[in-house]
């Protein structure tokens, strides 16, 4: 059984307005329940699952797969766009998180099965979605 792969991470939550806000994330990855899919778990109790190669793929050249679109800004900037019937959020991380996060995956990842590319998917815990910041709330200076 291979361990779960659980990285904490910071983000910003790109907004309309003229800042930004850090946002905490947490990164995980479980081979023995997909090897192919990601995790990013967002502060108001929202999972987004997706394939880890669109990840891997984004750090290099845009790349979009259903209600996720990935793209570098930069050299040391990754760009994520998560689409959902409540609108879009767009968070910018560290490359060089994602890298390690990513080398750790492909260190416990099962050899490629050849099977179709993972869509991605959105769940939210209902117990914390009360708890997410209005749209139109003030951001923190960052």
């Amino acid at each position: 059984m291979s361990p779960v792969i659980e990285e904490h991470a910071r983000a910003r939550l790109i907004t309309d307005g003229p800042l930004t806000r850090p946002v905490p994330v947490d990164l995980r990855y479980d081979a023995a329940d997909d090897p192919r899919t990601v995790h990013i778990a967002l502060p108001d109790g929202t999972d987004w699952a997706f394939g880890r190669d669109l990840l891997e793929r984004g750090l290099r050249t845009p790349i979009e797969r259903g209600a996720v679109r990935v793209w570098p800004c930069g050299r040391t900037q990754l760009i994520v766009e998560l689409h959902s019937t409540d609108g879009v959020e767009v968070f910018q991380f560290e490359i060089r998180t994602l890298i390690r996060f990513l080398a750790r995956t492909r260190a416990q990842a099962p050899a490629a099965d050849g099977t179709a590319e993972k869509r991605p998917s959105r769940t939210t815990t209902t117990a914390s979605a009360a708890t997410r910041p209005e749209r139109d709330a003030p951001a923190a200076r960052g």
